[in-house]
């Protein structure tokens, strides 16, 4: 306040002076309580979107990196490794994840861990996009409603074949050998990938069959019955048949890591069939022919005994007639010698009456009566060569015409048909040469070789002998004459006729002159008989040599 001022209100400055005067609130305050209130907002959501901390063992940490390598399901990033520490036992690797964002129920028994880089099999290329990005662990909540929480998990050494969330079913085949198959083979249906090979486990001890563990997508799983079939595709299959070289090879993705082919019999499409549930247990066979085959519910056992030798004759082989399969070859044994036979083949071998006459009508108990009849007229078993090129042989029923003269009978061994063997293919054509070389090499070819030696030797003798000489002289003569008469032959004929028929007339005029019935009289006649016909025969020759002069020399045309 100015003097002036205070001149005029003397009393003024005392009120003010008196007064205490308020405090003003600066805007400046405002900035700290704001970034007070954000960073306990920051600290709220931090602690309330932080996941579970939990450890997952690893065989080893290859390419994990703290505080770099993520945990990720379908792209999206669920935790982030805190740390990476050896076992106390240093057995395996400990990764220590903090998980953030996720649900505690989504880590269950069921979740699995794994780790994602790039790999290579005989399938497919997978973790390329690691090669840039590094790896990183990739997770499978499984089923949230089907396990209890846990915190501590055993990593997968190699990416699982089927997600949780994948559509499908699982199933289990049975085979004898694992042949090329391997987890991640394909599985085929009409030539169509629609699953694959999941696992398969060894049986206690190592004996007995194995169990693949297979999955097969939806909704193709809808296609598999219970009917259906399983064969192995693995590989390239080459063969030659009817048509020649076959080759079949199911893709290049089974040529690689084998595969697995599944489908309905041919004669089997009943739509009333139902769908095979989930977890059911199917046999693998080994080709599609051997599943086809399987379809034959009705098998007859039949045995033969075979001498010679069986070449390509294994377990599998076909048993024929006609040319028509009627079964296959089960057992193929060597049999020593005894005092009832000498060393044989035995050939075990399963008939399938439903080949040939029907579903209806292959009762194994009529095949007895069957066989009998077919043996009786002359049926026998042998082995034939199906290819010279492979080896590969079979068992050919042949009805043999030569059975009338050696009959045989349908014996049984403990309940099982013996059929008569007879040699075939390459040992029948061997053991038929044989039985020639024998004849031939019992013939005295040594005796006959010496005469014939010693009359090459005496030949020369008697073509130079003087009986030789004197013969050829009197044939070249012989021959001279026959030509001489051959040129006159028209002029000497007549004359011959003349004289001939002169005679008869005298004949009969000296018959005339003898009557009664006297012995001269008889005579007479007998030679007048016989002139007739001398007259007749010189007259057919003259006729003939008239037409045929040549026949002189060549002899008579017939």
């Amino acid at each position: 306040m100015s003097d002036e001022q205070h001149k005029k209100h003397p009393g003024h400055w005392r009120d003010v002076a008196g007064e205490t005067r308020p405090a003003r609130f600066s805007v400046l305050w405002i900035i700290p309580v704001i970034a007070l209130g954000i960073s306990g907002w920051l600290a709220w959501q931090h602690f309330a979107t932080m996941g579970p901390r939990i450890v997952i063992s690893f065989d080893a940490a290859d390419g994990i990196i703290p505080g770099q390598t993520q945990v990720k399901n379908k792209a999206v990033t669920l935790g982030v490794v805190q740390s990476v520490t050896l076992s106390p036992d240093m057995t395996h690797a400990d990764v220590t994840v903090q998980m953030s964002g996720i649900d505690s129920r989504a880590l269950n028994e069921h979740t699995r861990f794994w780790v994602v880089s790039p790999r290579i099999n005989g399938t497919s290329i997978t973790g390329l996009d690691t090669l840039f990005s590094g790896a990183y662990i990739a997770m499978d909540p499984g089923d949230p409603k089907g396990g209890r929480y846990q915190s501590h998990f055993q990593g997968l050494k190699n990416p699982p074949g089927v997600r949780s969330d994948q559509p499908g079913s699982m199933y289990w085949l049975v085979s004898s050998k694992l042949d090329s198959l391997g987890p991640g083979a394909p599985i085929f249906y009409r030539d169509m990938q629609v699953g694959e090979v999941l696992g398969y486990t060894v049986p206690p001890g190592g004996e007995g069959p194995l169990l693949l563990r297979v999955f097969v997508k939806a909704p193709y799983d809808r296609y598999l019955r219970t009917d259906s079939r399983f064969w192995n595709v693995s590989g390239m299959q080459i063969g030659f048949g009817p048509g020649g070289l076959k080759i079949r090879l199911q893709s290049i993705q089974a040529l690689l890591s084998g595969g697995v082919a599944f489908g309905r019999p041919d004669k089997v499409q009943d739509e009333d069939t139902p769908v095979a549930a989930s977890n059911s247990v199917f046999h693998l066979y080994e080709t599609q022919d051997d599943a086809d085959n399987a379809r034959y519910r009705h098998r007859v056992r039949v045995v033969t005994y075979v001498d010679a030798a069986v070449g390509g004759l294994t377990e599998g082989s076909k048993v024929t007639m006609f040319g028509l399969q009627i079964g296959q070859v089960t057992g193929v044994h060597l049999e020593l010698g005894n005092k009832s036979h000498n060393p044989r083949v035995r050939v075990e071998m399963q008939l399938e009456p439903e080949r040939v006459v029907g579903e209806s009508d292959g009762d194994p108990k009529n095949m007895s009566q069957l066989l009998g009849d077919f043996v009786a007229e002359g049926m026998r078993a042998s082995v034939q060569n199906v290819s010279f090129l492979t080896g590969e042989s079979m068992i050919a029923f042949t009805f043999v015409h030569e059975a009338a003269g050696k009959p045989a009978t349908l014996s049984f061994e403990g309940g099982v048909a013996v059929i008569p063997s007879e040699p075939g293919g390459m040992d029948g054509i061997l053991q038929s040469v044989s039985t020639i070389t024998n004849k031939i090499s019992a013939m005295p070819l040594t005796q006959i070789g010496e005469h014939l030696s010693d009359l090459l030797a005496h030949s020369d003798e008697r073509i130079s002998s003087p009986d030789t000489a004197r013969s050829l002289t009197a044939l070249r003569a012989s021959l001279e004459s026959l030509n001489h008469l051959l040129s006159h032959a028209d002029q000497n004929l007549p004359a011959i006729m003349e004289n001939l028929n002169g005679a008869l007339g005298q004949a009969k005029t000296l018959l005339g002159a003898y009557g009664g019935d006297t012995d001269a009289r008889r005579n007479i006649e007998a030679l007048i008989v016989q002139l007739t016909r001398m007259s007749h025969s010189f007259q057919m020759l003259a006729d003939y040599l008239d037409r045929h002069p040549s026949s002189l020399i060549v002899g008579r045309k017939h």
